[in-house]
């Protein structure tokens, strides 16, 4: 049985698979197109977009909990991932 479910995955992957490869390549060539000072402000946003996914997580942990709590919980996760990060 377990060996029929991992042939059934793995052709459900080989079958997604070009259209996976698709996906990726039209993504590499929008990033080329995109004008530098455009690229530059991605960052910001998406560090400010996991954040909002953070606390959206933070704010489901902790149902009562202040808005000032929740992001005194983030800054301190994202403390938590710097020093994770520096000692690399």
């Amino acid at each position: 049985m377990f060996k029929d479910r991992y042939k059934t995955d793995f052709q459900m992957q080989t079958d997604f698979q070009p259209l996976a490869d698709a996906i990726y390549r039209e993504r590499v060539l929008r990033a080329r197109r995109t004008p530098p000072e455009e690229r530059i402000m991605e960052g910001p946003r998406l560090f400010d977009y996991a954040c909002a996914i953070t606390l959206a997580g933070l704010r489901s942990e902790n149902p009562k909990a202040t808005e000032a709590e929740l992001h005194q919980l983030l800054r301190q996760r994202l403390a938590l991932a710097e020093k994770l990060e520096q000692a690399r």
